[in-house]
């Protein structure tokens, strides 16, 4: 569609007398056209002094589509000689300058249309600017190295666009803020100097070409300020001491402003790569509240810079900087992002709207608000192109003057004065109110007060690590009271002190996660719930508090997602890392942040003791299986990929039967088939038998090392073919042929609860059809029973009950009936690996009777519960007064007594009952086999 036909509103002539007759001017053109250029000319000088000069050009392009009109200025530009560019670049601004401004005000274009043109315009002459400059280098011959070809890449300077421009949204009269960098690694080090100087040239030539005013005027005033520390830096930077900079003393306002950074001239893959090795610095992996403060601190020193302080009154009012104003939402929007984008890279839009609007969707801003500032936000731009079109001036001030006012309003198409001026009040109160209470801290509560004991534990807060900064001490004022508040509402005010006592003194650094529960007080709610019951866990969130991000990350207490989801999340979360190293970084933080979700799940009885044991377990697997890709892939990288068919890693024990607790370790089993391969294809080449033993040697390290976010799981790979005397990785045929003619009764038994959980699916296939068919094979009950009585001994004399809370160790407890129904299993040749259906099998072959088998379950069932709670609570053997009231009371909740009295008496009741039961039952042989 043309041009006129797409006109949808008109300003109002202001000052008829010095504007044009646009009919007169435009012979051929509609009604609706001559009415717009008339009333765009009857309210700013400016463009009624562009539509005299352009009249003939614009007559010319009425009839077609504004799109087409924008493609055609671009392309004859590109056209254009170095010699005559600077001329060229102005008429083109003038052209471009008119034609959104037409789009803009008859409607023809949205917002984004507008903002969109105007940026391309600045990206190519940025580009065109530049490339003359540095193809004006290298004809003299001062970029050393470079031959003209090079002038397509700028001989590796590239020039980022910086705020609006790099978000796509400059305004009418807007400078262009840019950072302009070269590639240093084209060079070789002795040219380094000459280059340098060379790029600086270009770029004060570049910018003198963009920003001068000459006869026909100027193409766009060029800010070159937003790069590292300019007072004494150069014009032109090595991208190699842009990123030293950044990584060593870089800010959390350069943090922000390089959200919207995008690389607009030049040499663009170079800049590209260049943001994306900078990624770690504007994106951070945790969540930064932090963040709020340091915007808030620049919000008001902006405010007092320019004199903006004080109550909103319409006559000079900023658009831009002042109260309620475009910088508040671009702020808004900008640092909830800084908040959230480094964990969740959806939130990185470099654009106002569509960054709020995916804030919005992803649960950080509310809908009513989202809405609520978009819509003011497009207003006050709409505004802010109106008061520069009038003029063309860089301005953002509202009028000082009634006759002003009625000017702007005539402008925007408005008859009324104060209409205009009744909804620009409204609209910028809205926006103050809305993304004040943000930024701003509420007013510290007065403290509770305290006994003597808790005031001598408060008193020595302030010499603890995460306290000793000034900026740590500032917001701790600003939170202690509610933290001190909350304390004493919970149930166990006392017991809950002294474990934050203890939580604080643990933490290395204070001001993120104070920040974080400045900003979200219903924290501090789960940390003295967690303090007040569960120790471990409070010193386990001291030394990783940053799981605590996962809290507000929206999806804590959605439904558990399951293994496979998990696996697809830690996979791709780890594809983003950008080496090895910090894949396996991602795979900690990944693992503590849903280990510490099904500890606080399982805390506040959102899950049972069982839904726990099989989360953990879930978890487990979805780690070991995303894992394992990762560490084949990089042991590929140096020896070739794994010969013959591959490997796989079985979960043994508790992780084959799904039912892990918060301590548990793993036990693994890594099985290869080199399927007649000698050895690997690579760089470095191995013999099998080395590669897949150093394969899985790669695997434990990355499963066990310590590295910056801790650790993920202790490994046990004793349940492997003849133990620690055995290779850790075991050939198919070794493994097979091992367990037809010289495995123990103990490793059958073992088997009963192996699952292939991560590796080469066919290969997996194939063990457990081999394990299925052994199970069914090796279930003699004579030397079953036999065996597992002598074992039942030898743990009972090596590992006995120590303690009343004892559930897992002892007759009738968690491991006796575990290895008796392993029993059954292996004698009734069942292949399910859970402790009901291998009891089940029990009875299916006439070992046990029905009421038996469930006096079994019970018994297990409580020791479940006791043995899972008691890992939760406390690293130590569990013991009922150190964990307190508070912890008492989950595991009456958890085990469904009154009192500890009744739950010892259970305890001893029906371990003793199954006790009885596993003695009937290995004194005699199954009826039904």
């Amino acid at each position: 569609m043309n041009f006129s036909s797409r006109i949808t509103r008109c300003p109002i002539p202001f000052d008829e007398e010095r504007g044009v007759d646009a009919t007169a001017l435009l012979k051929d053109a509609t009604a609706e056209t001559t009415e717009l250029v008339a009333g765009a000319a009857g309210c700013s000088p400016y463009l009624a002094g562009l539509i005299q000069k352009e009249a003939e050009w614009l007559q010319g392009t009425l009839s077609a589509a504004p799109e087409g009109v924008l493609d055609e200025i671009c392309a004859d530009l590109a056209a254009v000689a170095p010699d005559e560019l600077g001329a060229a670049l102005r008429q083109g601004k003038r052209r471009v300058a008119l034609l959104t401004a037409l789009c803009d005000l008859g409607g023809v274009w949205v917002l984004h249309d507008v903002t969109g043109a105007l940026t391309r315009f600045a990206d190519l002459s940025v580009d065109l600017a530049m490339k003359a400059q540095i193809g004006a280098e290298i004809r003299r011959g001062k970029l050393p190295g470079m031959e003209p070809e090079d002038v397509e890449t700028a001989g590796g300077m590239v020039a980022l666009a910086m705020g609006k421009m790099g978000a796509g949204e400059l305004n009418y009269s807007s400078d262009v803020d840019l950072i302009c960098l070269f590639d240093e690694r084209r060079f070789d080090p002795d040219d380094y100097h000459e280059a340098r100087a060379s790029f600086i040239r270009a770029t004060r030539r570049m910018a003198a070409m963009l920003s001068d005013m000459t006869g026909d005027g100027y193409v766009f005033r060029t800010d070159l300020r937003l790069r590292p520390d300019p007072s004494v830096t150069p014009v032109c930077l090595a991208m190699e001491a842009a990123e030293r900079y950044y990584e060593s003393v870089g800010r959390t306002w350069e943090r922000a402003a390089h959200i919207k950074a995008r690389p607009c001239a030049g040499d663009l893959d170079a800049g590209w790569e260049y943001l994306e090795r900078l990624r770690p610095f504007v994106w951070r992996k945790h969540l930064d509240f932090a963040a709020i403060q340091d915007a808030h601190d620049m919000r008001l020193r902006i405010r007092d810079h320019k004199g903006l302080g004080g109550p909103i009154t319409l006559p000079g009012h900023n658009m831009k900087l002042g109260r309620g104003g475009i910088r508040e939402i671009e702020f808004f929007t900008q640092t909830r992002q800084i908040i959230a984008g480094g964990r969740d890279a959806d939130l990185r839009s470099r654009e106002t709207v569509e960054g709020l609007a995916q804030l919005q969707q992803k649960g950080w801003v509310p809908a009513d608000v989202a809405d609520t500032l978009t819509d003011h936000y497009r207003f006050h731009r709409e505004v802010e192109h109106r008061l520069q079109m009038i003029n063309d001036a860089q301005t953002h001030d509202l009028p000082n003057s009634d006759e002003g006012f009625d000017r702007l309003a005539r402008f925007m198409g408005i008859g009324d004065t104060d209409t205009l001026k009744a909804d620009l009040m409204s609209r910028l109160s809205d926006v103050h109110e809305l993304t004040e209470s943000f930024f701003a801290p509420e007013e510290t509560p007065a403290a509770p007060d305290l006994s003597e004991s808790a005031s001598e534990i408060v008193s020595r807060w302030r010499s603890y690590p995460a306290l000793r900064s000034d900026r740590a001490q500032e917001i701790f004022q600003r939170v202690k009271p509610d933290i001190l508040s909350r304390m004493t509402r919970a149930a166990k005010p006392d017991e809950a002190l002294v474990q934050f006592d203890s939580f604080l003194a643990g933490l290395p650094a204070g001001v993120q996660l104070l920040s974080l529960f400045e900003a979200n007080p219903q924290l501090i709610d789960l940390l003295v719930d967690i303090c007040a019951t569960a120790p471990a866990l409070a010193r386990h969130l001291s030394r990783n508090s940053k799981v605590l991000d996962a809290v507000i990350g929206g999806a804590f207490f959605s439904d558990w997602p399951g293994v496979s989801v998990l696996g697809e999340q830690l996979s791709a979360q780890m594809v983003e890392a950008d080496d090895y190293e910090r894949a396996l970084d991602t795979s900690r933080r990944f693992m503590q942040e849903w280990h510490f979700r099904i500890g606080v799940h399982h805390l506040r009885g959102l899950i049972s003791a069982e839904d726990a044991g099989t989360q953990y377990a879930e978890l487990a697997e979805a780690v070991v299986a995303a894992l394992w890709p990762l560490v084949v892939a990089e042991f590929a990288r140096k020896h070739g990929p794994p010969p013959g068919k591959g490997a796989v890693v079985l979960g043994m024990g508790s992780l084959g039967a799904r039912r892990l607790n918060a301590r548990s370790d793993l036990d693994l089993i890594v099985i290869y088939d080199a399927d007649g391969a000698e050895a690997s294809d690579g760089p470095r080449s191995l013999s099998t038998r080395p590669y897949f033993a150093r394969l899985t040697q790669a695997m434990l390290t990355a499963l066990t090392a310590p590295m910056a976010e801790g650790r993920l799981y202790e490994v046990d790979m004793r349940l492997r073919p003849s133990g620690r005397q055995g290779p850790v990785a075991t050939a198919i045929q070794s493994f097979t042929t091992y367990q037809r003619e010289e495995a123990w009764t103990w490793e059958h038994l073992a088997l009963t609860r192996a699952r292939v959980v991560a590796g080469a699916e066919e290969l997996g296939e194939r063990i457990e059809s081999f394990r299925a068919e052994l199970l069914s094979e090796n279930g003699e009950p004579k030397k079953v029973l036999q065996d597992v009585i002598e074992m039942r001994e030898r743990l009972a004399r090596a590992k006995p009950a120590t303690h009343r809370w004892e559930a897992k160790l002892g007759s009738g407890r968690m491991q006796d009936i575990e290895l008796l129904s392993q029993a059954a299993a292996l004698m009734a040749g069942e292949t399910a690996r859970d402790i009901d259906t291998q009891l089940a099998a029990a009875s299916r072959i006439g070992w046990l009777n029905d009421g038996a088998a469930e006096t079994l379950r019970k018994s297990y069932d409580l020791m479940w519960r006791v043995q899972s709670g008691a890992k939760l609570l406390s690293d130590r053997p569990l013991d009922m007064d150190e964990v307190g009231e508070g912890g008492q009371a989950f595991m009456l909740r958890e085990t469904e007594q009154d009192n500890l009295s009744t739950l010892e008496d259970a305890i001893a009741a029906l371990s003793s009952d199954a006790a009885a039961v596993i003695d009937d039952a290995l004194s005699r042989e199954p009826k039904g086999i």
